[in-house]
């Protein structure tokens, strides 16, 4: 992506007014979107974003510039000012001398979609489309949309470090309105991976619609949901947004130096159930988190954060890791050059248990099953949360009966982790998401198998 010595040059300027540690981050990112609303392409687009960012570290002061000129001119001139910025003044030269890691391949693409006609692309859309609508005539409206990246990253740094990484990802989702009686009701779906054109090797979208309005369909004869603390079973895969939002966070390294976690100074402690094994990992090769190397040119991560209970380890970036004198986890990331890298998730999940997910059902006399959580609230700093029922269905006398809509899921992160008392061993991944923290957004992935937690509150609107 930019010639070594060039790479060594920049260090070298960025570090000679006495910078402690300096860092060269390049990207090169297409990307190609088409969205489909009623029958017609809204929008069909394509752009490339490339460009670089520069930090400088002394003490505890950063220094960050970036800048979309790579030429050496272009290059220099922002390695300058990130200096600037973290020690005016000073004068010098200092060498630095990166070399290629020896780290892991950039994970190939069967498939580029690069390769692949605009047209085939939007062929999906419109097959969406009619999928969903020959549902039912309830369905109103269905909107689609595709999408498709490729980021190349190169990634030095004056501790000798150099490393690429060549990430595609790929995604398709589908909403549809039903219009009834009981008013408008939806339903969505959706697929992301990190892999090319391929995906749709497996990802049958005319399925996906259907399920989509399926969904939709069946929330017209659904019941409000009931009020009031009660036991809720949450299915494979849906549930993995709740533990993402309302733990992971807590379990990152800046906003444990920050006090801003309830994990803080826990290592050690049992913080869940013994049931409960919670883990972030970068290495799920595949997966919407997935990636090489990190945003610092780290290799991505195996991270046990939780084991049988036990909080083991939090999430590190570099810089917090160095301070600590620990290794970074490969948790550094940033929405893209024109940002500083901080401690961010990757795949996020618990881990599978060894009960059967009709047992868990089975013995729940009364309560609720979540199929699915959509959008919701949080406080990071508490583990405080309400997250609205997308899919949910009442149990009674150990089993799923009627669907209900218009609900909340309100609760407590940690405390749900200590209230967890059953785990499938029907583990799956969730939908691909967009974490967003400090105005920046980056790929993430989730999952659950099926587990229950003995109390959690339902906001719902029955009488």
């Amino acid at each position: 992506m930019l010639d070594h010595e060039l790479v060594n040059r920049t260090l070298g300027t960025a570090l000679r007014t006495g910078g402690e540690f300096a860092e060269v981050f390049v990207e090169d990112k297409r990307s190609t979107s088409a969205t489909l609303d009623d029958g017609r392409v809204e929008e069909l687009t394509s752009g490339r974003d490339r460009g670089a960012g520069i930090r400088v570290v002394v003490g505890d002061t950063t220094g960050f510039a970036h800048t979309a000129d790579l030429s050496e001119s272009g290059l220099a001139t922002a390695a300058t000012a990130a200096a600037a910025a973290a020690r005016g003044g000073g004068g010098g030269v200092k060498e630095v001398a990166v070399r290629p890691s020896a780290g892991p391949a950039p994970r190939p693409v069967r498939i580029s979609p690069e390769d692949v006609a605009k047209a085939t692309k939007v062929e999906l859309l419109s097959l969406a489309d009619a999928a969903a609508r020959g549902e039912s005539a309830s369905i109103t409206q269905v909107s689609a949309r595709y999408g498709d990246s490729r980021r190349r990253i190169l990634v030095a740094n004056s501790d000798g470090l150099l490393a690429e990484d060549d990430q595609v990802r790929t995604l398709f989702s589908v909403s549809c309105v039903a219009t009834g009686d009981t008013g408008l009701q939806t339903g969505r779906e959706s697929t992301g991976r990190t892999v090319g054109f391929e995906l749709f090797d497996d990802a049958d979208v005319e399925a996906m619609a259907r399920r989509a309005a399926g969904r939709a369909i069946t929330k017209l004869a659904a019941r409000p949901a009931p009020s009031g603390a009660m036991p809720v079973v949450v299915g494979p895969g849906g549930g993995g947004v709740l533990f993402h939002e309302a733990c992971g966070h807590g379990l990152e390294a800046d906003l444990v130096a920050k006090s801003a976690s309830v994990f803080a100074g826990r290592v050690g402690e049992t913080v869940a159930t013994p049931l409960v094994t919670l883990i972030d990992d970068g290495t799920m090769a595949g997966e919407w988190g997935h990636f090489t190397i990190d945003d610092e040119g780290r290799p991505a991560g195996h991270n046990v954060l939780i084991q049988d209970g036990v909080l083991t380890d939090y999430m590190w970036d570099h810089l917090r890791a160095r301070k600590e004198g620990r290794p970074s986890s490969g948790n550094g990331r940033r929405q893209s050059y024109q940002h500083l890298p901080m401690v961010r998730m990757t795949n996020t999940f618990i881990s599978n248990g060894t009960d059967e997910p009709d047992d868990i059902v089975g013995s729940t006399e009364s309560g609720v099953y979540v199929a699915q959580l959509g959008g919701g609230q949080v406080n990071t700093a508490t583990g405080d949360f309400v997250f609205g029922m997308t899919e949910a269905y009442l149990i009674e006398n150990g089993e799923i009966t009627e669907p209900i809509r218009e609900g909340n899921l309100i609760g407590n992160g940690p405390e749900v982790l200590t209230r967890i008392d059953a785990l499938g061993n029907d583990f799956s991944m969730g939908s691909p998401g967009t974490c967003g923290k400090d105005g920046q957004g980056v790929p993430v992935g989730d999952g659950t198998p099926t587990l229950r937690v003995t109390s959690l509150t339902i906001g719902g609107t029955a009488a």
